[in-house]
């Protein structure tokens, strides 16, 4: 049995015995060491430096009226980028699988069929996720590094009279643009809810929830927002709120059921705990979308536009070719450039962060072992950063012995790597 310790008295309660306490895992008191990164990848790109120094302001309670106030600005700055009047705005605490778990848990119910037009990984998993609620899942998968088709989208819906339509505004993990023309017109003819997943695209590209249609959204912090990740933008429309307040069974997670949740950000007219918010992540937010006001969203999708245009012209100098063929189908924010033939990716991603400390990405589900992905959003989005990307692709192909003659075409089975 063990022996009671000298501090016992300080903790013990009746019956308890209080051992010696081990040393074995406790650290030496250091600085913490960060190395400096220019993150030039999918995403987090680099926070603002505006959005960390408010992260680092003194912390409020989560309830305390100082607080809720900020909660009631970050709403009004979500509302302007999400380009609607909807009272159902709000930031999950998460990431943006955070927000895709509570689209898909709020708006779907056991039984009901879900189209997932598919281009990628994130339609993949949302796939699995509907099916872990109990959705019917219709795949609808599209053709390699290539949008799913207008048509093909009418006659899943024609078929299958969904509950819901999932799309990815900006799928990452191939760099495609689903445009979401005409839409939410088609959902509305068939009573289906357009759920929409914009985590890398939003503020980079157009968006307009209440205009085109949209019925739920979700996004990331740490995309085009340069806030650091934890926060998930979340927007429902008057359908959306109205499936979720005529459901038969209760929402399956109590975490993310915005019956709950929206308390808490006042959307039923009071406030009500429902959890801890993040508060020093709510500052940050708050200070991400103040500066998308200060630059307006016009200005921005400019630039990011602008910003794009610049980095393929610098990698067709270079001869390095899209990984998405249709420019109609091309995302600006996230691009994927195909790897050459006998050129090694994972190589020449060592090279650029060895020397400039500068993240490029490996492709990543059906892109892997084919593309580099290199992303242009928010704080990064920037012509020398660019000006730096394209010099560490220059000098790394060249150590490689690469020559602008020679095919582009990478077989994926030699260098299959799952980089994320």
């Amino acid at each position: 049995m063990a022996q009671p310790s000298e501090n016992s008295a300080y903790s013990q309660r009746p019956g308890e015995t209080v051992p010696k306490i081990s040393d074995k895992d406790r650290a030496t008191p250091s600085p913490l060491k960060i190395p400096t990164r220019l993150l030039m990848g999918p995403g987090p790109t680099n926070s603002h430096p505006r959005v960390l120094t408010a992260q680092a302001l003194p912390l409020l309670g989560h309830l305390h009226p100082p607080f809720l106030a900020i909660m009631d600005e970050i709403q009004q700055g979500l509302r302007y980028l999400f380009q609607t009047t909807s009272p159902y705005v709000l930031l999950v605490s998460g990431t943006g699988h955070a927000g895709m778990e509570a689209t898909i848990a709020n708006c779907i119910e056991p039984g009901e069929t879900i189209v997932v037009a598919n281009a990628g990984i994130w339609g993949q998993r949302v796939c699995d996720l509907s099916e872990r609620y109990g959705g019917k899942v219709v795949n609808l998968e599209a053709a390699p590094a290539a949008a799913v088709k207008l048509d093909d989208i009418k006659a899943a819906l024609e078929q299958h009279k969904p509950a819901a339509l999932f799309l990815c505004q900006g799928e990452s993990s191939t760099g495609v643009h689903q445009s979401l023309a005409g839409l939410g017109e088609l959902c509305h003819k068939h009573n289906t809810l357009l759920l929409v997943d914009t985590v890398c695209s939003l503020g980079g590209v157009p968006f307009f929830a209440d205009d085109w249609g949209v019925d739920c959204m979700y996004s990331g912090s740490q995309k085009c927002l340069s806030a650091p990740p934890g926060a998930a933008p979340f927007f429902m429309s008057d359908r959306a709120m109205k499936k979720l307040k005529g459901r038969k069974t209760k929402v399956a997670t109590y975490n993310l059921d915005m019956n709950l949740v929206g308390d808490y950000w006042g959307w039923y007219g009071k406030r009500w705990y429902h959890h801890t918010g993040p508060v020093s992540t709510w500052y940050g937010m708050r200070e991400a979308l103040a500066i998308v006001a200060e630059q307006g969203l016009d200005a921005m999708w400019k630039r990011h536009m602008e910003m794009g245009k610049y980095l393929w012209a610098g990698l067709s100098e270079i001869g390095l070719e899209p990984y998405v063929q249709d420019p109609a189908d091309r995302l600006i924010t996230v691009n994927t450039i195909r790897v050459p033939k006998d050129i090694d990716a994972v190589n020449l991603i060592k090279f650029a962060m060895d020397k400039f400390s500068l993240e490029i990405s490996a492709g990543l589900g059906p892109s892997a072992g084919q593309v580099w992905r290199v992303g242009l959003m928010g704080y990064n989005a920037t012509a020398a950063n660019i000006e730096l990307v394209l010099t560490a692709f220059r000098q790394g192909l060249a150590e490689q012995g690469y020559s602008k003659s020679q095919p582009k075409t990478q077989n994926p089975d030699e260098t299959r790597v799952d980089y994320q």
